[in-house]
């Protein structure tokens, strides 16, 4: 094994200490808890176990922190509904970086969106939720990563 390689596991086949440091994270990240010593509490994680591993697990969406992301999204065609999505990502402090819209067919217009997520206050899974939240987004997903 190389120092630096990355692996993909699903969570439920992580130790317990794993997706411990994550709800950590989560709790953190979401305000739910204001500080560390209060977040581990919470979770039943001492002090040190999530120092030692916090710098080294991520939750899938997160590795994209600091890439660009290509979002796909089908609308509805309504005046407000590319308002709606951009002001999500700007809420999210999402860098846009293009969009391109195609002209609507039966009432349905297909979005592409670039943009930089180093700046993110939140994590790219919970953008997505948010995004999916809209009224008249039928639907959207990552289309590529860099």
């Amino acid at each position: 094994m190389a120092t630096g390689e990355f692996y993909l596991v699903k969570a439920d086949m992580l130790p317990d200490v794993f997706q411990k440091v994550m709800e950590v994270k989560h709790l953190l990240s979401s305000g739910r808890a204001e500080s560390v010593n209060a977040a581990v509490a919470m979770v039943g994680l001492s002090r040190s176990a999530y120092y030692k591993y916090k710098d080294s697990v991520f939750p899938f969406y997160e590795t994209s922190r600091g890439r660009i992301v290509t979002l796909f999204f089908t609308v509805e065609d309504f005046p407000g509904i590319l308002s709606g999505i951009i002001n999500c990502l700007a809420s999210a402090r999402a860098n846009i970086l293009t969009i391109n819209q195609n002209i609507p067919i039966n009432g349905l217009a297909d979005v592409t969106i670039a943009l930089e997520t180093d700046r993110m206050k939140e994590g790219l899974e919970d953008l997505m939720t948010d995004l999916g939240r809209i009224p008249g987004v039928r639907s959207h997903r990552v289309m590529a990563r860099e």
